[in-house]
């Protein structure tokens, strides 16, 4: 018989007394008995912490005081606390399903060549609206149809064992002081040292987080686009998968030809056909996801959900293209100087090119 790891829960929050309490009651519901659960409070001014301490399970509370730091330091700082043999992050606007604990536990138990594991949203997102829909049911499809092998972390509902995790120094909160890719970049350091990372489909939790359409794209580009770009450039890594995969890329160019094509559709109106078969291109590329979306709401929202989707590859595109060159203009600004010189010097010698 396997024995049954220790594992430690947690919970990173700022004001999150709305939800916080669905969360830590799904963690309560389980079966599984070696477990604690450690909230951190990342300097909430609401009822946060009041809600935490009324849970009769063994909850251990952080307070964090010059807070918010952001639930990379958070978790960081739940760890340092942890008895567990492995760390489960959990968001405080997600609920686990049940036995969510007890399987995480098991596929430890059962994997030793396992670093981390990782799962995700259900196909039942609490909040209403379209945006909320789509974005959530989005991330369902994703992870759904990502590699098991996996490429990278999420710490919304993932687990890792507490040796590597020390090993790796945690999230790195120096760089991701607000909600940003700071899991992306923990799983890039994992496999870098060669980890295996697993995409467990069947370790689902609700997500509770209601979205605006500002907010999605606030969250989109600022908080991932630009900042995973910008990890991609540094490490050289780009792996088809998830977000990531060929046909994600593909989408991009064809929406980015279908813009321009729209545009200079204003001076000859021939263009308009060819923006439309660039719109086509896309819907024949994502035709699975869109057909979930059908099946899941309806053609209306369906319909409202390929907008959107559309408009997402557009900005996190150029997002990712406003990096680049961003970065291009970085060692161009280097270089200049070195050439300036090596130029004047010539000139100073006599010596042609």
């Amino acid at each position: 018989m396997k024995r049954e790891p220790s594992i430690s829960v947690i919970v990173p929050v700022h004001n999150g007394a709305a939800f916080l309490r669905m969360c830590l009651d799904a963690v309560a519901a389980t079966d599984y008995r070696s477990y604690e659960c450690i909230v951190v409070d990342d300097g909430s001014t609401d009822d946060s912490e009041t809600i935490a301490a009324e849970f009769s399970m063994p909850v251990r509370i952080v307070s964090i005081a010059d807070g918010p730091r952001g639930p990379a330091y958070a978790r960081n700082r739940g760890a340092e606390v942890a008895r567990g043999e492995i760390l489960f992050f959990v968001d405080a606007d997600v609920v686990l399903a049940p036995g969510a604990i007890r399987r995480l536990a098991m596929t430890f138990s059962e994997q030793p060549a396992l670093a981390a594991v990782f799962g995700s949203y259900d196909a039942t997102p609490a909040a209403r609206g379209l945006v909320s829909q789509y974005r959530n049911l989005l991330h369902h499809f994703v992870h759904q149809n990502g590699n098991p092998d996996a490429s990278t972390f999420w710490a919304g509902c993932g687990g890792i064992r507490r040796e590597i995790f020390e090993r790796l120094g945690g999230f790195d909160a120096r760089n991701f002081p607000r909600p940003s890719i700071e899991d992306i970049e923990l799983g890039y350091r994992l496999k870098a040292i060669g980890c295996l990372i697993l995409l467990d489909k069947e370790l689902q939790a609700t997500h509770l987080k209601h979205w605006t359409f500002s907010s999605m794209i606030r969250t989109d580009v600022v908080c991932r686009a630009v900042p995973w770009s910008r990890l991609i450039l540094q490490t050289k890594n780009l792996p088809d998968d998830l977000n990531l995969k060929l046909g994600h890329r593909a989408s991009f160019v064809l929406v980015a030809l279908a813009s321009v094509f729209l545009v200079m559709s204003a001076v000859h109106l021939e263009w308009i056909g060819a923006s439309s078969a660039a719109v086509l291109g896309v819907v024949g590329l994502n035709r699975n996801l869109y057909r979930f979306f059908f099946r899941q709401r309806g053609g209306v929202f369906a319909a409202g959900c390929v907008a959107l989707h559309l408009l997402y590859y557009l900005y996190s595109g150029l997002s990712y293209f406003y990096v680049w060159a961003e970065n291009q203009l970085s060692k161009s600004a280097t270089l200049w100087p070195i050439a300036a010189v090596k130029s004047t010097a010539r000139s100073i010698l006599g010596v042609r090119s």
